[in-house]
């Protein structure tokens, strides 16, 4: 039977717990749930020394650092950040938290082109399907932040800079330079947005839907095949814990038998049925996006272009033989004309 982190804090058949609050997943791992993401906290209770992953979206800093404070002690400051990937809504408080705490932000070399200035992430794909949230996709911040000489790119070694017994792994797909974390010892998983355990594209479905295991948010992944690919190779690490960027961590007998059986069916679980980036992938290298297929045609918006404009016309066509009429007539058209 699957299992949560800690049971007392999902109530309704183990929904998410309530934003904001801090919760232990293991020991030495803790997570902040702060608006729709996780952002999660790396050390023992108490400890000096300890490490943030991902920072989670604009507005919330104040919230992560409190939280740091009830964790770590008065002064908590983390030895690092590291991020999952750069999408605003797991980067979105590094600004504000490096005003507090001056230290080093590491993240993948090909996810560097989009926090340091230089490269926009591609746009986002609202023909994915799944519900409002897809939809509101096209207005979710794109473009780069600027972190100048805090970000850092991981070492080439795979090790953790601050975490002993802890690897990164390069799991491409909803970004490029997208990574996972990863503890031998205990077979800890801190998955980012590689895969999800609740279902992100639809809000009601975010909201209320029971835990499971889900693909990565698809109106931001622009590569489906590294999606695929990444998530297997998760898999065939055999997690016993795994803490997703969205969704609630999850552990237990069966977790493991669910996690392989979702990536060794990704194409018919996770793949979405259309999409812009479903088999053009986005081209990208060190310095940022190479090229982005054009974006598919949507007959929606076309036919009610069409819709609109024949409409408009036939009442610019019926206001006009009105005023031939009464031009005929030589008087004004009753109340009931206008």
């Amino acid at each position: 039977m699957i299992g949560f982190a800690k049971r007392s804090v999902y109530p309704n058949l183990g929904l998410a717990e309530k934003s904001g609050s801090l919760f232990e997943v293991a020991p030495d791992i803790a997570s902040l749930r702060v608006g729709w993401v996780n952002v999660y906290f790396l050390g023992e209770p108490g400890a000096s020394h300890w490490v943030l992953v991902d920072s989670g979206p604009p507005g919330f800093a104040s919230r992560i650092r409190l939280a740091a404070q009830e964790r770590f002690g008065p002064g908590a400051k983390p030895a690092a950040i590291i991020l999952t990937h750069g999408h605003f809504d797991h980067s979105g408080g590094l600004h504000q938290l490096l005003q507090h705490w001056n230290v080093t932000v590491f993240a993948h070399r090909m996810e560097l082109p989009f926090l340091n200035g230089r490269c926009s992430y591609p746009p986002a794909d609202p023909t994915v399907g799944g519900g409002l949230v897809s939809w509101l996709s096209v207005f979710f911040p794109r473009k780069p932040i600027v972190l100048g000489s805090h970000v850092q790119p991981l070492p080439n070694d795979g090790k953790m800079p601050g975490l002993a017994g802890w690897r990164w792994i390069h799991t491409p797909g909803h970004t490029p330079g997208h990574i996972s974390l990863f503890r031998e010892h205990d077979r800890a998983l801190i998955a980012g947005d590689a895969l999800a355990t609740m279902r992100q594209e639809s809000l009601w479905a975010a909201l209320f839907q029971t835990p499971g295991f889900f693909g990565p948010p698809a109106y931001f992944t622009t590569d489906w095949q590294a999606a695929r690919e990444s998530a297997q190779h998760l898999a065939a690490m055999k997690p016993k814990l795994i803490g997703a960027g969205h969704g609630i961590p999850l552990r237990g007998e069966e977790m493991l038998s669910l996690f392989r059986n979702f990536a060794g069916h990704f194409d018919s679980v996770a793949l979405p049925r259309k999409g812009r980036y479903l088999k053009h992938p986005v081209l990208a290298g060190s310095t940022g996006i190479l090229s982005i297929p054009p974006a598919p045609k949507n007959r929606f918006l076309r036919n009610l272009l069409w819709l609109g404009l024949i409409g408009g016309g036939a009442l610019l066509a019926n206001k006009l033989i009105v005023r031939h009429r009464v031009k005929e007539l030589g008087q004004e058209p009753k109340l009931e004309d206008r």
